[in-house]
């Protein structure tokens, strides 16, 4: 996993992280570029807006649940402040991973960010960016039931959304 994010703790900060994603010119390079929230690739970034704490030492259910109700209050307010910006968002289903389950083609990989985050994530909720070409994407995440739960915005390029 790349670079250990820095999370932003108020709704003002995750937008900002937002707002700068969008504007912020993709990476050239195909090896994923750190950024200071995330990461980015041609084409995409990712962006860890919080996390919760780790689950180790704490295999507990009632703290894991708390961790990801907490992640999606935040999650809340964004969509409803987005919303306010692009209207209602489109659900995108991660899983199966986008592009993957095309029986004639199966050695296709999904474009990034979605082969990255169908690892992470089952759903998505997204917008399409007026005027920019890109789309912008955000789900609670977890690579597996020990590590934290990750609050993400992901931003790419239009054609690479499932339609």
């Amino acid at each position: 996993m790349p670079l250990q994010p820095r999370s932003a703790s108020s709704a003002e900060e995750q937008l900002s992280v937002i707002d700068a994603l969008i504007a912020l010119p993709f990476p050239e390079r195909e090896s994923k570029s750190k950024t200071h929230h995330g990461w980015g690739g041609p084409g995409y970034h990712i962006a860890v807006l919080r996390e919760s704490r780790d689950f180790w030492d704490v295999p507990d259910p009632e703290a894991m649940t708390a961790a990801e109700e907490e992640l999606e209050a935040d999650l809340t307010v964004l969509v409803t402040v987005l919303a306010g910006r692009w209207g209602r968002p489109t659900v995108v289903d991660l899983w199966p991973c986008p592009g993957l389950d095309d029986p004639e083609h199966p050695d296709i990989e999904a474009p990034e960010p979605l082969g990255s985050l169908c690892n992470l994530a089952g759903s998505m909720q997204t917008w399409h960016v007026p005027s920019t070409g890109r789309w912008l994407g955000l789900t609670i995440g977890q690579v597996d039931r020990e590590f934290p739960f990750e609050l993400l915005a992901a931003v790419g390029e239009t054609s690479t959304l499932p339609k």
